[in-house]
């Protein structure tokens, strides 16, 4: 099965936005899960505003990686910035 908008760098605003609208709609669902726990302490509802939580965490770097790749100049592969070589330390740094 070949579709494009499974490859990085294509239909990169469709995913960002795919994701933003899955932040957005988690960060609203735990907050009401939060509020909610507060006022009648019920456990299920501490459970959900956890689970939320990490929904937001993990749809966040969904989001911060589109919009990287929406900056990344066009004709820079993902490949290049995976094989970069760290920079080497500084002599100076070294002798300390």
């Amino acid at each position: 099965m070949d579709m494009k908008v499974l490859e990085c760098g294509n239909c990169e605003p469709l995913k960002l936005g795919v994701h933003a609208a899955a932040l957005g709609i988690a960060a609203l669902c735990g907050v009401y899960n939060a509020a909610a726990w507060l006022v009648r302490r019920e456990q299920h509802l501490a459970i959900n505003a956890v689970l939320y939580a990490a929904l937001i965490a993990f749809e966040q770097r969904h989001v911060v990686h589109h919009i990287a790749e929406l900056r990344r100049p066009a004709g820079a592969g993902a490949s290049d910035a995976e094989v970069a070589e760290p920079a080497a330390m500084p002599e100076s740094a070294i002798a300390a």
